[in-house]
C-alpha cells in the first residue's frame, strides 16, 4: 500500500483529491528510527508470538473465571461487574502506555521495556488470582461466605487486566514500527498476531477443558482450595511458563533501535516535536487527538465500538451460558454446571482453531473482497450466530429433561457448532480494525502507540456499558443470558451493515504503483 506522506488518498471522503491533515500541535510524538530494510516474515512470527502467551491467560479467564467468581459467592447478576476492570483499565492504561512508549528513550527500545514489565505483571496477577481462595483462608475465611477470597480475587483480576492492557498496546505498536509504511506488511503482521492469539486460545481453552491438572501438581489442593479451584491454580502455573517463553522469543527478535537524541532532534527538525509541549497532560493530548481525526477514522472507531457491544456479552458469559442454558446447572449445585463449563471451554478451543485458520487466509480475503466488505460480512455472521444461540436456548428450555442428567446431544452439538463458527468473525475483529486505524492515522503524524490507544477507547467504552448493564439486565428479564445475547445480535448486525455501506470495497489496483485500501 502506498500512501503519500503527509497526505492520504482516503476513499471514505467525497473528494477525489488527496486531503491534507494537519497534525495536532498537542500531540508531539518523536518519529521512530526507520528500519533499514523490510522486516522478514520470520522475524514478524517471532515478535508476534507473545500474543500466544497473553491469549493463553485470557482464554483461561474467559473459560473459567466467570464460573469461579460465582463459586466464590458473587451472584450471577453482578459477575459482569467484576469484569468491569478490563474496560476501565483499558480506558486509561493502554492509551497512557502507548503515549509513554512513543516517547521512551530506553536503551532497550521504545516498546520492549513495557512489554517485559507487562508480562511480569501478568505473572504476579495470575499467582494472586490462582491463590485467592488460599489468601482468603489465611486471612480468616472459612466455610460459607468468603469475602476475603473475593477481595483477593478482585485485586488480582484487576491487576491482570491492567497487565494485559499494558502489554498488548506496545505489542501492536511495535508491529507498526517494524513494518513502517508498508501497510500490506502491517496487515500481514496483524494477521500473524491474530494467528498466535488463536494458538494461545487453543492452548488456554484446551487447558481449561481438562479437569485433571491438579493431579500433576498435587500441592495445589489445600484446605481452602478444592479440586476445581486447584485445577484453575494449576492451569495458571502452565500459563506462567507459556508467557515467559513467548515474551523471551518476542523481545529477543525485535531488536529495537533506541529513540536516541539524534532521532529526537530529527523529529524536532521535521516539526513533529517542540519543547514546551512535550510534557503536556496526557488526557488533554489524548482527547485533543479526536478533534483532528478524519471521517474515515471515526467510521472505523464507530464500527469497532458496535462490534464490541456484540462480542462482550458472549466473551463474558460463553461458558456460563453452556453450563446454565444448555446443561441446566447452577454454580455450586452439582456437577451439571461444571460439565457445561468444560464443554464450553471445548467449544472455545474449536473456535480458536477456526480463528487461526481464518487468520492465515486473511490477506487473501482482504485482497479479493476488500477489508471493509470482509469486516461487514463477518459481523453479520456473528449476529446470526448469536440468534442461533437464542434459538438453541429456547428449544432446550422446551425439552422435557426430567430424569436426564445431561442435555440432548443435538443441543450440545449445535452449541459447539455455533462456538466454532464464531471463530471466523473473531479473527476479523482481532486483525482488520488495527490495520485500518494504523494505516489511516499515520497521516496525522501520531505515534503508533497513541493510535492503538485511540482504537482501544472504541473497544473499552462499549465494554463498560455492557459490563454495567448485562448482569442486572439479564436478572431483570429472567436471570439467564438471553437478553444480553439479543442486544449483542442487534449490535453485531448493525455494525456489519454499516461496515458494508460505509467502508471502501476497493481491492488492489495496479496503475504503476499498487494501492490497497485497508
Amino acid at each position: 500500500m502506498t500512501i503519500p506522506d503527509p497526505k492520504i488518498d482516503d476513499p471514505l471522503l467525497p473528494s477525489a483529491e488527496p486531503i491534507s491533515y494537519s497534525r495536532p500541535r498537542s500531540c508531539p510524538n518523536p518519529k521512530p528510527p526507520l528500519p533499514s530494510s523490510r522486516v522478514s516474515l520470520k522475524k514478524l512470527l517471532r515478535v508476534t508470538s507473545i500474543a500466544c502467551g497473553i491469549q493463553f491467560g485470557w482464554a483461561l479467564q474467559l473459560s473459567l473465571l466467570t464460573p469461579y467468581v460465582q463459586e466464590l459467592g458473587i451472584p450471577h447478576a453482578w459477575a459482569s461487574v467484576v469484569w468491569l476492570c478490563g474496560p476501565l483499565s483499558g480506558f486509561v492504561v493502554q492509551p497512557l502506555v502507548g503515549l509513554m512508549s512513543d516517547r521512551c528513550e530506553s536503551r532497550f527500545g521504545r516498546r520492549r521495556p513495557f512489554i517485559v514489565a507487562g508480562a511480569a505483571m501478568i505473572v504476579a496477577a495470575v499467582l494472586v488470582v490462582g491463590h485467592s481462595a488460599d489468601i482468603g483462608w489465611w486471612c480468616g475465611d472459612r466455610e460459607g461466605k468468603r469475602p476475603r477470597a473475593v477481595a483477593a480475587f478482585v485485586v488480582g483480576f484487576w491487576l491482570l487486566d491492567v497487565a494485559n492492557n499494558m502489554t498488548q498496546g506496545p505489542c501492536r505498536a511495535l508491529l507498526a514500527d517494524l513494518t513502517g509504511k508498508d501497510h500490506r506488511r502491517n496487515r500481514v503482521a496483524n494477521a500473524y498476531f491474530s494467528l498466535f492469539m488463536a494458538i494461545g486460545n487453543v492452548l488456554g481453552f484446551a487447558t481449561g477443558s481438562y479437569s485433571g491438572w491438579y493431579k500433576l501438581l498435587p500441592f495445589t489442593v489445600t484446605s481452602a482450595c478444592s479440586v476445581d479451584c486447584a485445577n484453575l491454580k494449576s492451569a495458571f502455573f502452565i500459563d506462567i511458563v507459556c508467557i515467559a517463553i513467548t515474551t523471551y522469543l518476542s523481545v529477543s527478535a525485535s531488536q529495537e533501535l533506541p529513540l536516541s537524541s539524534s532521532n529526537r532532534s530529527r523529529a524536532i527538525a521535521d516539526g513533529s516535536d517542540e519543547s514546551g509541549v512535550a510534557h503536556e497532560a496526557f488526557l488533554w493530548e489524548l482527547f485533543s487527538t479526536f478533534s483532528h481525526l478524519p471521517r474515515s477514522v471515526w467510521i472505523v472507531l464507530f464500527i469497532t465500538a458496535l462490534t464490541w457491544v456484540g462480542w462482550f456479552p458472549f466473551l463474558l458469559f460463553d461458558t456460563d451460558w453452556m453450563g446454565r442454558e444448555i446443561y441446566g446447572g447452577k454454580p455450586n449445585e452439582g456437577e451439571k454446571y461444571n460439565e457445561g463449563v468444560r464443554m464450553g471451554a471445548l467449544g472455545l478451543m474449536l473456535n480458536s482453531v477456526v480463528l487461526g485458520l481464518t487468520s492465515i487466509s486473511m490477506e487473501t480475503l482482504c485482497s479479493n473482497l476488500g477489508a471493509g466488505l470482509v469486516w461487514g460480512i463477518s459481523n453479520i455472521l456473528m449476529s446470526l450466530c448469536f440468534i442461533a444461540m437464542l434459538i438453541i436456548t429456547f428449544v432446550v428450555s422446551r425439552i422435557d429433561s426430567v430424569g436426564h442428567d445431561l442435555p440432548a446431544n443435538g443441543a450440545v452439538i449445535a452449541a459447539l457448532v455455533v462456538f466454532t463458527v464464531l471463530g471466523i468473525p473473531l479473527a476479523i475483529t482481532y486483525s482488520i480494525p488495527y490495520a485500518m486505524v494504523s494505516a489511516r492515522i499515520e497521516a496525522l503524524g501520531l505515534g503508533q502507540g497513541l493510535s492503538m490507544g485511540v482504537l482501544n477507547l472504541a473497544i473499552v467504552i462499549p465494554q463498560v456499558v455492557v459490563a454495567l448493564g448485562s448482569g442486572p439486565w439479564d436478572q431483570l428479564l429472567g436471570g439467564g443470558n438471553s437478553p444480553s445475547l439479543a442486544v449483542a445480535a442487534v449490535a453485531a448486525f448493525s455494525s456489519g451493515l454499516i461496515a458494508i455501506l460505509a467502508l471502501p470495497r476497493s481491492r488492489t489496483e495496479k496503475h504503476g504503483t499498487a494501492v490497497v485500501h485497508v
